[in-house]
């Protein structure tokens, strides 16, 4: 499948992947620190041009709102998405594994 946000950032896999429960953004942006030991944390323009981006690609949705806040999931589409995107890193740590990096340098 080609697609103009293939392969994912770094930013959309972990959007993603919190997605795969119903969050707000705040919640998003907590769940991406805690999943990723900290490495990645999100500011809120960050985060939310990114749920614009894949909500408009109809890779997340909005399934409700909390007070002021749009509460969004994955789609099947998204779950497509991340599948692909877990194939190909697959791919690319099996190559680790194999040795083949270290033949090539």
């Amino acid at each position: 499948m080609k697609h103009k946000l293939l392969p994912l950032s770094e930013t959309m896999h972990y959007i993603l992947l919190a997605l795969r429960e119903p969050l707000h953004g705040y919640a998003v942006m907590q769940k991406i620190e805690r999943i990723s030991n900290g490495s990645v944390v999100l500011a809120p323009g960050t985060l939310y041009g990114a749920i614009e981006n894949l909500n408009k690609h109809g890779w997340i949705e909005p399934v409700g709102i909390s007070g002021r806040r749009k509460i969004y999931k994955i789609t099947t589409d998204g779950m497509k998405i991340l599948s692909i995107e877990h194939d190909r890193l697959s791919h690319i740590l099996s190559l680790y594994e194999e040795g083949e990096i270290h033949e090539e340098m």
